[in-house]
């Protein structure tokens, strides 16, 4: 018995691929998730990217306010357009009208 434990010289150099199977599974779970959830989610690395501005991604949709006030910052609409327009946007939906549903 003695002398088999003698002649075994370790596990060799395979042992070696233990380490890098685990380090590729964890770069494939992190490509994965920064390829799909995270950038559905706008959590993408790097300035920029959550809003849309990577290559091939979707422009994620502005709030309506945020539009209407950026081109009134630009120029394209007056004072009293803005001023119409964000009421408009701002007021509570009717009492009546559950989910803005058509005439019966």
């Amino acid at each position: 018995m003695y002398t088999q434990l003698a002649d075994w010289h370790g596990p060799g150099p395979w042992i070696l691929l233990i380490p890098l199977v685990w380090i590729a599974v964890v770069v494939l779970v992190i490509a994965v998730l920064r390829r799909t959830l995270w950038r559905r989610h706008g959590c993408g690395f790097g300035p920029g990217l959550a809003a849309g501005a990577g290559a091939g991604t979707a422009a994620v949709a502005e709030h309506p306010l945020a539009v209407l006030g950026r081109r009134y910052a630009e120029g394209d609409i007056d004072a009293e357009e803005y001023r119409a327009k964000r009421a408009v946007l701002t007021e509570p939906p009717p009492r009546g009208e559950a989910g803005g549903g058509g005439a019966r």
